[in-house]
This record gives structure tokens, sequence and C-alpha cells, in this order.
């Protein structure tokens, strides 16, 4: 087990397409099957959506912070804002990765699954099959527009974030942070609804998960 673990490490660096169906064939020799694959990959892409949240929301907090700053070293509270958007930023690449891991082996099970039908010598056993098929890519397809359409608002909420951010950095003044405190209140607003679509994404998210547990038991 020792040895076989710094090999699923280095695989797991690999890219998407054929690096990807590479690594994917590589761990099914080794006994992981393409459901438990995906089902890892959901639960990466759940927590990196939870990190990034986290990010974004202590984000605009600090951004809070140097609108209504008061006195002392004004240089310091923006640095450490833009220290926060950074991670904000690197959290929404990783939110995409993780997603795009997701469709990845996705795909690939299901075009798998759909070929296998044709090898059934049961009808009976075909059907079962089929409906089950049918069952999980109709939750997949549900938990990945979800996740999609959380991820779609984080750009919207990062972009004028870094506007500002980048104004700032060359007027750090009291006229600078109330020319841009009206925007506070509109990002806010943003954050308030990529958080609960963050949510709702994460919760399907876990009710996928558990549904793949469940037929695996």
């Amino acid at each position: 087990m020792n040895s076989v673990l710094p090999i699923m490490l280095l695989l797991m660096t690999f890219g998407l397409s054929s690096c990807d169906t590479a690594y994917l064939a590589t761990m099914e020799k080794m006994g992981y099957a393409k459901r438990d694959i995906l089902s890892s990959r959901v639960k990466s892409a759940r927590d990196a959506q939870e990190d990034a949240k986290k990010d974004i929301q202590t984000t605009l907090e600090q951004f809070g912070n140097v609108v209504s700053y008061e006195g002392g070293d004004l240089e310091s509270t923006y640095k450490k804002l833009n220290g926060e958007l950074e991670n904000s930023e690197d959290s929404a690449k990783a939110v995409r990765k993780k997603i795009a891991d997701v469709e990845s082996v996705a795909d690939a099970l299901f075009s798998e699954w759909e070929q296998e039908l044709s090898q059934y010598s049961s009808a009976d056993l075909r059907r079962k099959s089929q409906a089950k098929l049918t069952q999980t890519k109709g939750r997949y397809k549900d938990m990945l527009s979800a996740m999609k359409r959380a991820e779609q608002r984080i750009d919207p909420v990062l972009r004028p974030l870094r506007d500002q951010v980048l104004y700032l950095k060359h007027n750090l003044n009291a006229r600078a942070r109330s020319a841009i405190k009206g925007e506070l209140v509109k990002v806010d607003a943003q954050v308030d609804q990529l958080v609960k679509d963050m949510n709702r994404s994460i919760a399907e998210a876990d009710k996928f998960i558990q549904s793949m547990e469940k037929e695996a038991d």
C-alpha cells in the first residue's frame, strides 16, 4: 500500500483528455472503478466550492474594512485585501479545475456504461442497467448544473472587486474610499447570491455522493 500511494499521488497531477484517460485506465487496473473516482472527484469539487465560498466572504469582509478604515496604516490594510482577493481568485481556478475533472470521469463512466448495455444476453438485466444508468445520469445532471451555476457567479463577483482593488492601489485616501463605498453594497448582494448558489451546489453534491455510496453498499 505504501508503494501504491506515491503512484496515485503522481497520477493525480495529470491533466485531462489523453492524460486523464491514461490515469483512469491505470487506476482501474489498480482496482479503482470509474464510479469510485467520480464520487471522489465530486467530493473534491464540493470541498473546493466550500473553500472558495469562505475565501470570497473573507475578501468581502476585508474590502469593507478598507472602505470604512479610519486612521493607521492604510497601505498594510490594502495589502491584506489584495492578498485575500488573490486567495479568492486561486480558489475560483480550483473550482473550475475540479468541475472539469468531474466532467471528464463522468463522461468516461457513462460512455462505458452505455457501450456495455449491448453486451447483456439477458433483456431483463439490460433493462435494469439502462434504468440505473438513466437514474444516475439524471442525478449527475442536476448536480453538475448546480455546480456550474454557482461557478459562473464567481467571476461577476471577483471582477468588480479586482477593479476596486486596482483603483485603491494608487488612491489610498479617504476620497477614493468614499467613491467606492457604493460598490460595496452591490458586491455584497452578489456575494449573498453566490453563497446561496454554492450552498445549493454543495447540497446537490452531497446528495449525489450519498446516492453513489448507497448503490455501492
